[in-house]
């Protein structure tokens, strides 16, 4: 039962998303203090408000921290693949956490010893070098993924994005009052920064000596060597049929039937018809990746200004709001799978995604920004 327990991959999610939530808050409210004072002093200048100048430095500093992020967690990601294809899979995990650990570590010495909100510029930069989000989050699917088996791959999966949108969803929505549990103090967030490390720290220990994993390199030489003989044979034939045609029986004058090979090309075909649509798709989920990022990355620095210029307890209900996706994508794929195709879920995600994005626009007031929630989360997750 204990070793059982042991395989589960989900308690490293819980913490690690909890932690990263709570952080999101404590780093949007710790920009916005420090850039309000700054943007007093441009009350002075005609042309241009404080709330301005404030949202203008949050969306600069938000624009270089995500640039450094996403760009440097590039090669190491790469890297880091290769060593976990070839059995190191804990690898691809415990390199972000770590660097989460550290990076949150330094948002917490920027609260306690006022050093300038410059500084977490390195901290995002550490955290790329480590792998960041992008192979942290695939080696928990891969880590998800070897210890299902066939049949139940696809609730597993299921099971660590729900643990990842309950995570969030509980994460944004207590941030704020913790937040303000230090308010009196001349270091406001250093108990939720402080809270943002441990559970990092907590999830890289997990995953370093309680989590028990299967190691496919171990796996693939313990098989039966006649299994595997037959497997490449499978293969082998499978290859020739695709490449080389279908050998039919074909009406000839002689008295004799003989087999006759006919090129029918669909091998080809259907090689260049997947070859296409893995271009589409990956032209698709790149243009989805761009407009959903810009949405993303500016709104914080619209939250904090007016016309809804929101306080710690606020910004986390509208953080907690986005994680609500987690339970309607699961509900409605699971409604919509048994009546549409895949391509027509998507069409409808794309179509909903964009709807919200439009009514974001008009925003003026709070209950305005939880109605275009509404129509983000109705969308089903691509």
């Amino acid at each position: 039962m204990c070793h059982r327990l042991r395989a589960f991959i989900e308690p490293v999610v819980l913490s690690a998303q909890f932690a990263s939530t709570i952080y999101d808050t404590a780093l949007l409210m710790t920009l916005k203090e420090r850039y309000n004072v700054t943007a007093n002093y441009s009350l002075c200048n005609a042309s241009h408000s404080g709330d301005e100048e404030q949202q203008k430095d949050i969306s600069d500093f938000y624009m270089i921290y995500t640039v450094l992020h996403n760009s440097l967690s590039i090669l190491t990601g790469f890297y880091l693949a290769i060593l976990g294809d070839r059995g190191f899979r804990k690898l691809s995990v415990c390199c972000p956490l770590l660097g989460y650990v550290i990076s949150r570590a330094m948002l917490l010495l920027v609260i306690l010893l006022d050093w300038p909100v410059q500084v977490m510029f390195g901290a995002a930069a550490l955290q790329g070098l480590s792998g960041g989000y992008a192979s942290y989050w695939a080696g928990v699917m891969t880590i998800a993924s070897d210890q299902s088996t066939v049949e139940q791959r696809s609730l597993q999966l299921v099971s660590v994005e729900v643990a990842y949108g309950v995570s969030g969803f509980i994460g944004s929505t207590t941030s704020g009052y913790i937040y303000n549990l230090d308010i009196h103090t001349e270091h406001q967030g250093v108990i939720l920064s402080g809270l943002s490390t441990l559970f990092f720290l907590f999830s890289l220990t997990y995953t370093l000596f309680i989590l028990n994993i299967h190691n496919p390199a171990i796996h693939s030489q313990t098989r039966d060597p006649q299994e595997e003989h037959k497997s490449i044979n499978d293969s082998k034939e499978e290859e020739s049929k695709h490449e080389c045609g279908t050998l039919v029986y074909a009406p000839s004058n002689d008295s004799e039937s003989s087999p006759k090979l006919i090129d029918t090309d669909i091998g080809i075909c259907s090689t260049c018809y997947n070859k296409v649509n893995i271009l589409l798709l990956f032209i698709a989920g790149f243009m989805y990746r761009v407009a959903h990022g810009q949405f993303v990355y500016i709104l914080p620095s619209f939250m904090v200004k007016k016309p809804l210029n929101w306080n710690a307890k606020q910004v986390g209900y509208g953080n907690a709001a986005g994680f609500v996706i987690s339970f309607t994508s699961f509900a409605g794929t699971w409604f919509f799978s048994k009546c549409l195709r895949d391509v027509s879920m998507s069409i409808i995600g794309l179509v909903s995604f964009a709807s919200g994005l439009l009514v974001m626009a008009f925003v003026q007031k709070t209950y305005m920004f939880f109605i275009e929630r509404i129509h983000i989360v109705n969308y089903i997750h691509l």
